[in-house]
Protein backbone atom coordinates (compact mmCIF):
# COMPACT_ATOMS: atom_id res chain seq x y z
CA UNK A 1 0.00 0.00 0.00
CA UNK A 2 2.51 2.69 1.15
CA UNK A 3 4.27 1.63 -2.51
CA UNK A 4 1.12 2.87 -4.40
CA UNK A 5 0.69 6.23 -2.60
CA UNK A 6 4.78 6.78 -3.09
CA UNK A 7 3.76 6.48 -7.08
CA UNK A 8 0.20 7.96 -7.02
CA UNK A 9 0.98 10.92 -4.17
CA UNK A 10 3.36 13.00 -6.56
CA UNK A 11 1.22 12.60 -9.51
CA UNK A 12 -1.76 13.80 -7.58
CA UNK A 13 -0.17 16.89 -6.06
CA UNK A 14 0.85 17.50 -9.44
CA UNK A 15 -2.98 17.47 -10.35
CA UNK A 16 -3.78 19.69 -7.57
CA UNK A 17 -1.40 22.35 -8.06
CA UNK A 18 -2.02 22.63 -11.68
CA UNK A 19 -5.35 23.21 -10.84
CA UNK A 20 -5.18 26.23 -8.09
CA UNK A 21 -2.57 27.37 -10.42
CA UNK A 22 -4.04 27.33 -14.04
CA UNK A 23 -7.80 26.29 -13.90
CA UNK A 24 -9.04 27.95 -11.17
CA UNK A 25 -7.89 31.66 -11.92
CA UNK A 26 -9.13 30.76 -15.53
CA UNK A 27 -12.27 30.10 -14.65
CA UNK A 28 -12.78 33.32 -12.34
CA UNK A 29 -11.45 35.47 -15.20
CA UNK A 30 -14.35 33.82 -17.48
CA UNK A 31 -17.14 34.32 -14.78
CA UNK A 32 -15.44 37.99 -14.85
CA UNK A 33 -15.36 38.64 -18.24
CA UNK A 34 -18.98 36.75 -18.57
CA UNK A 35 -20.45 39.28 -15.96
CA UNK A 36 -18.82 42.37 -17.45
CA UNK A 37 -20.29 41.59 -21.05
CA UNK A 38 -23.77 41.14 -19.71
CA UNK A 39 -23.94 44.37 -17.65
CA UNK A 40 -23.03 46.78 -20.46
CA UNK A 41 -25.37 49.52 -20.87
CA UNK A 42 -25.37 52.44 -23.53
CA UNK A 43 -22.80 54.94 -23.08
CA UNK A 44 -19.59 52.58 -21.74
CA UNK A 45 -16.61 52.79 -23.81
CA UNK A 46 -15.24 49.85 -24.87
CA UNK A 47 -12.50 47.73 -26.28
CA UNK A 48 -13.20 45.03 -28.68
CA UNK A 49 -11.07 41.45 -29.04
CA UNK A 50 -10.08 43.10 -32.17
CA UNK A 51 -8.91 46.65 -30.91
CA UNK A 52 -12.02 48.54 -32.08
CA UNK A 53 -12.36 51.65 -29.38
CA UNK A 54 -15.70 52.76 -29.26
CA UNK A 55 -18.70 53.56 -27.30
CA UNK A 56 -21.96 51.30 -26.91
CA UNK A 57 -24.69 53.20 -28.60
CA UNK A 58 -27.48 49.86 -27.83
CA UNK A 59 -27.28 46.89 -26.40
CA UNK A 60 -29.75 43.52 -27.50
CA UNK A 61 -29.74 40.37 -25.96
CA UNK A 62 -26.50 39.29 -27.74
CA UNK A 63 -25.54 41.94 -30.11
CA UNK A 64 -24.48 45.89 -29.18
CA UNK A 65 -24.26 48.69 -31.36
CA UNK A 66 -20.46 50.42 -31.17
CA UNK A 67 -20.59 54.01 -31.97
CA UNK A 68 -17.12 54.91 -33.29
CA UNK A 69 -15.02 58.19 -33.45
CA UNK A 70 -15.98 59.26 -36.97
CA UNK A 71 -19.96 58.92 -35.84
CA UNK A 72 -20.44 55.47 -37.70
CA UNK A 73 -21.95 52.61 -35.99
CA UNK A 74 -21.17 49.09 -35.81
CA UNK A 75 -23.03 46.00 -34.93
CA UNK A 76 -20.94 43.14 -32.58
CA UNK A 77 -21.83 40.18 -30.30
CA UNK A 78 -21.57 40.91 -27.02
CA UNK A 79 -18.89 38.53 -26.61
CA UNK A 80 -16.66 40.48 -29.09
CA UNK A 81 -16.39 43.01 -26.06
CA UNK A 82 -12.79 42.80 -24.42
CA UNK A 83 -12.78 45.29 -21.66
CA UNK A 84 -15.13 48.10 -20.25
CA UNK A 85 -12.63 51.53 -20.11
CA UNK A 86 -12.81 53.83 -17.34
CA UNK A 87 -14.44 56.62 -18.69
CA UNK A 88 -12.32 58.50 -17.36
CA UNK A 89 -9.26 57.77 -19.92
Amino acid sequence: MEGLLGTVGPILLMFVLFYFLLIRPQQKRQKAVANMQSNLQKGDKVVTIGGLHGIVDAVDEGKIVIKCGDGSRLTYDKSAVREVVDSQN
